[in-house]
């Protein structure tokens, strides 16, 4: 039975996925209405609509190792420009990689494409490589929900991600430029990124970050610093928080520490929070203890 074809079953339901090193020119894949063509590389152009903006350097390398080695094993996917040139769909890496192994030609197969076709294609490949970044990955979303009027559940069964997915990575997006640009280099986690929007204060977000970034605060310490964070409030009965703001308690923390000669951080809690003393060894322990107490 021929396998179903559709974007909601995922990208190797839409071209087939194994090209021996040796196949002819032009061949008819099994199970496939497909015609693979050898294409020179030089006129294939890039994809507009590619998603994915981060390409790690060290990883196109290997993989240009192994195509120069064993060849490619997979086509890309492209459209005809009708100039005698091509358009990228999919397969953006490994074109890449090709180019960088030295291939004159790469495997390639040839359709007439849509514009929201080239972006599920490009889109669904990366998601199920993994190779998206969270803010790459909600971009790409919010760019099917604009411009193609789809809905959370429609993107969710074109890519095979739950509708929850879909909502957090392109929530992700409205985050600061600073911190989308932590969560997209890995910086931080998309669960950080998710506490710094639980803050709507420009300032506190930034604050924030800077305490993942810094000191290293883990998912649950910036989540807790969101839940006591102040409230803006027009009825003043309604701002019940610590008199002490945030900023001041991290400067005495700082200044602890450097009386101290070691580390300090705070651990704020939905209810005041935690004073964190790190020491290496028990002498340092000792000799911090004697600082706190004298005698």
């Amino acid at each position: 039975m021929s396998k179903q074809r559709g974007l909601g079953r995922g990208f190797d339901s839409l071209i087939p996925t194994e090209v021996t090193p040796d196949m002819p020119a032009s061949v008819q894949p099994a199970q496939s209405a497909d015609t693979i063509h050898q294409i020179d590389v030089s006129k294939i152009r890039a994809n507009p609509r590619q998603p994915r903006k981060h390409f790690d350097d060290k990883a196109l390398g290997e993989l240009a190792a192994s195509i120069a080695e064993h060849g490619l094993l997979q086509p890309i996917a492209v459209s005809n420009l009708g100039d005698g040139n091509y358009e990228l769909v999919a397969g953006e890496r490994r074109l890449r990689a090709s180019k960088l192994a030295g291939l004159k030609t790469i495997p390639a197969i040839v359709r007439d494409y849509g514009q929201q076709q080239k972006l599920e294609l490009a889109l669904i490949e990366n998601v199920q490589r993994a190779d998206l970044n969270p803010i790459e990955a909600g971009t790409a979303y919010r760019q099917l929900a604009d411009e193609f009027h789809l809905t959370l559940d429609q993107i969710g069964e074109r890519v095979s991600k739950a509708k929850s997915t879909i909502a957090n990575a392109m929530r992700l997006l409205q985050l600061p430029a600073g911190a989308r640009e932590a969560v997209a280099t890995g910086v931080i986690s998309e669960a950080h990124g998710r506490a710094i929007l639980a803050l709507t204060d420009p300032a506190a977000q930034e604050q924030l970050l800077r305490h993942i970034t810094q000191d290293g605060w883990t998912v649950r310490q910036a989540e807790a610093f969101a839940r006591s964070a102040p409230i803006e409030a027009t009825d003043p009965k309604s701002a019940t928080r610590s008199a002490q703001p945030p900023a001041a308690a991290a400067l005495l923390a700082r200044q602890l520490g450097d009386y101290l000669h070691t580390k300090v951080s705070l651990q704020p809690t939905a209810k005041g929070g935690r004073l964190v003393i790190n020491y290496k060894d028990d002498a340092e322990l000792i000799r911090i203890a004697k600082e706190i107490k004298p005698s």
